[in-house]
């Protein structure tokens, strides 16, 4: 009987191990073809986000567009890196007749429009035998007119809201807030103005005045920039360059515009190319991944610098 019940024993645990490795085999098998179906369709994004920046041609007579959209930002869509190389890619095409750069742009970051302005002017140079016309779609001010105005000729709606020419430094001031609160500013610095323009200090009158010449310096370099470009078609009046916006039809009568028109109206009727062709460089999916990726991995870090006894010193 002991040997029976040995036989017995020694069959239940080999069937109890033989259950076990098809439930690890089965593990593995449902994990691999997860893992494949996950970099199939990785593969799958990638492929289009590089079909999507890459493989667009104009090999035979059509219109280039190039949009820039919302804010000039260095991290946005409207940044100079997406804007110039899409311009880059335009104007390379055998069969690009014309450059529509489409703006919608509320402007932005001064040194990020200044530097699509600059490569538009080269890029106009490099290739003279291919126009680099600006269409307004619902606005283009400040910086986004900044680099509207280095087009060869801008085209507006009626309504268009075009020029808001000028510089801002903005913020707000808590000092009332924090004296009501009770609430003591503490801040270390070396150096008189590392404090420059704190938002929780009283602001200095020698700060004021250099952040107002510094405002002065940057508005009198678009201003430059905006006569520069439109030369004598402007119709000059004192308030030009003071700030105000003013909409697509009398743009056009002060010369900050030319004419009326849209992409397909110019694609049409200016270039004689009906076809139009998109060059917008976008973020793609991988791209956007690996911003996300290092985004939660900077929360992460910052996470745990927080959790330390103390701060670190640190230059801002």
């Amino acid at each position: 009987m002991a040997e029976e019940g040995w036989e017995r024993r020694a069959l239940e645990a080999l069937a109890n191990d033989i259950v076990v490795e098809q439930r690890r085999a089965r593990r593995w098998s449902i994990f691999f073809r997860l893992l494949t179906l996950a970099i199939v369709v990785l593969g799958g994004f990638v492929l289009l986000g590089l079909v999507g920046t890459q493989g667009r041609l104009c090999l035979d007579k059509c219109t280039a567009l190039v949009d820039l959209d919302g804010e000039i930002d260095r991290e946005g869509r409207a940044s100079a890196d997406n804007v110039i190389a899409g311009l880059r890619d335009a104007l390379e095409q055998p069969g690009t007749k014309g450059v529509v750069l489409r703006i919608n742009s509320p402007g932005g970051s001064p040194v990020q429009a200044g530097q699509i302005y600059a490569e538009v002017r080269r890029l106009r140079a490099k290739h003279p035998e291919i126009p680099v016309h600006a269409v307004v779609d619902e606005m283009a001010a400040s910086g986004g007119y900044y680099v509207a105005a280095a087009a060869d000729r801008i085209y507006v709606d009626p309504a268009s809201l075009v020029g808001s020419i000028g510089v801002i430094i903005d913020g707000f001031g808590f000092v009332g807030t924090m004296e009501k609160l009770g609430v003591e500013r503490r801040a270390l610095a070396a150096g008189d103005n590392k404090t420059f323009l704190d938002p929780f200090s009283p602001l200095q009158e020698a700060q004021r005045d250099y952040a107002q010449s510094m405002l002065d310096d940057i508005h009198r370099q678009f201003v430059a920039a905006v006569r520069d470009a439109r030369g004598a078609r402007l119709r000059e009046t004192p308030d030009m360059f003071s700030g105000l916006v003013w909409n697509g039809q009398r743009a056009v009568e002060l010369g900050l515009a030319d004419a009326f028109g849209t992409v397909d109206s110019v694609a049409r009727e200016v270039f004689g190319a009906t076809e139009v062709v998109d060059f917008t460089r976008r973020e793609d999916f991988v791209n956007r991944l690996a911003r996300r990726v290092g985004a939660e991995v900077g929360r992460v870090a910052i996470t745990a610098m927080r959790s330390s006894a103390f701060s670190m010193p640190h230059l801002r």
